[in-house]
């Protein structure tokens, strides 16, 4: 392993717990990945806390003479290696110790002895697109654990993805190995596809802020407006062609400058396009609580696409390069943003349109409209500072327990919608086609996206 970029990498890892720092009472385990052909490369520091290296030592120093012979280090080192486990697409992988440092006992009681450790696997060969998992459990009831991968030095191996379990002891990482030709041999098949697939639908899980405008877009959707404001709902088939406009429109826009950017077509500084996204969602929240551009909210969305787009294309990076290879894997990716969104609106959409007929449905519209404005004013004030972002991380957390959420949102609307009927709908879907050569003024305002207020309502 290139040693000098694995303490670079190393120094960022831990720039928050300095080396002169006495860790109190927890297990350090970090560890830093470098994936090359044929072959895993890990290196793994270990300090133990104060509060617990009494028991990591009496572990260690087997005859309890107070110090740690080389047949105690190359055991517990062994120790650590069972703990271990790594696989590569689906296949098992057996690491084996290169090298090993130890501290003194000393050291570590006052938490400042670190142990090194350095593994190699040798890995079989396999498709383009591949799949690593490590698994540390080392000491799990003490351990706090940490992991990451190292940018590899061969520019045949892009990394695709990475995802973790909450403590770190689970680590995926998702890469393409393989040349990259121009011209139509070198098109890549399934796995690359697939790959892609992967990196999309990690992404746009992961982005809090793409979601957000999505849904604060759909919050009104099941609605019609009555005198500037939104009143009664629409009817269901109404309403499921507005978010099908919504959500196709924003995919269109996100596509587009997908492309360009990823060509070079067409770019921006990142932070200017993440204070873009955010001013985009705030616009989406405010619109939900008082409408702004009633019935164009699919030209909205396919505006704000753009923006969108712009912040994909840095996370697909240096993965789409070269002229056939870029094609696929936009595909791919962009297939994993769609599936992605797909399943957040299929998850939530029920909700809406039960909630929506209901007196309910006000309350749950503007309350989380009002959430998300305040998490946006917080963005766009952090992402124009280049602060540390305070709001992010609350979110993501949120974001992780979605299932549940959505599950119970469904459950309130069903409970709302039982107990809330009366709530007024329109008898009928919006058909402005219908209504351009007629003068009356009440079908005038259905072409603008205005509901006619005199129409009858549900029982």
């Amino acid at each position: 392993m290139n040693k000098l970029l694995a303490i670079a990498a190393a120094i960022l890892l831990f720039q928050s717990a300095p080396a002169t720092a006495h860790r109190l009472d927890e297990f350090l385990q970090a560890t830093l990945l470098s994936v090359e052909p044929g072959k895993l490369e890990a290196s793994m520091r270990l300090v133990p806390g104060v509060a617990v290296s009494s028991a990591v030592v009496a572990g260690m120093d087997i005859d309890g003479d107070g110090a740690l012979s080389e047949a105690e280090q190359q055991a517990y080192a062994q120790r650590v290696l069972k703990d271990l486990f790594v696989e590569i697409d689906n296949q098992p992988v057996a690491l084996h110790l290169v090298f090993a440092s130890f501290p003194t006992l000393e050291e570590m009681r006052q938490g400042i002895g670190e142990i090194q450790l350095n593994l190699e696997a040798d890995l079989p060969q396999g498709s383009a697109g591949r799949r690593l998992i490590f698994e540390n459990h080392h000491q799990s009831n003490i351990a706090v654990y940490l992991v990451n991968c190292l940018v590899p030095r061969n520019k045949d191996i892009r990394i695709t993805a990475q995802s973790r379990n909450e403590d770190q002891s689970f680590y995926q990482l998702d890469y393409v190995q393989g040349a990259v030709r121009s011209g139509p041999a070198a098109l890549p098949g399934f796995s690359g596809l697939a790959a892609a697939f992967r990196l999309g639908v990690h992404h746009i899980a992961g982005g809090a802020d793409h979601l957000l405008f999505l849904l604060a877009l759909l919050l009104p959707a099941p609605l019609l407006m009555c005198n500037g404001r939104w009143g009664r709902c629409a009817t269901i088939p109404r309403s499921l062609v507005q978010i099908l406009r919504i959500v196709t429109a924003f995919t269109v826009g996100h596509s587009l400058t997908l492309a360009l950017a990823t060509y070079g077509l067409a770019s921006l500084p990142s932070r200017p396009v993440e204070v873009l996204i955010a001013v985009s969602v705030l616009v989406s929240a405010i619109h939900a609580i008082r409408p702004l551009f009633p019935g164009r909210e699919a030209v909205i969305a396919a505006i704000f696409g753009l923006v969108h787009g712009l912040a994909f294309a840095t996370a697909l990076g240096d993965l789409a390069a070269g002229q056939w290879y870029g094609l696929v894997t936009i595909l791919g990716f962009n297939l994993g943003i769609e599936a992605m969104q797909l399943s957040v609106v299929i998850a939530i959409l029920p909700s809406l349109l039960l909630m929506s007929r209901t007196h309910a449905y006000p309350l749950l519209r503007v309350g989380s409209a009002l959430l998300v404005t305040i998490v946006c004013a917080q963005w766009i004030v952090e992402r124009l500072l280049n602060a540390h972002e305070v709001v992010s991380p609350v979110v993501e957390g949120i974001g992780r327990h979605a299932a549940w959420i959505a599950a119970g949102l469904f459950l309130l609307s069903l409970l709302c919608w039982l107990g809330f009927w009366q709530r007024g709908c329109a008898t009928r879907p919006s058909l402005p086609w219908r209504y351009r050569s007629v003068g009356d003024r009440s079908r005038q305002k259905t072409i603008r996206g205005e509901a006619p207020c005199s129409l009858r309502a549900y029982p």
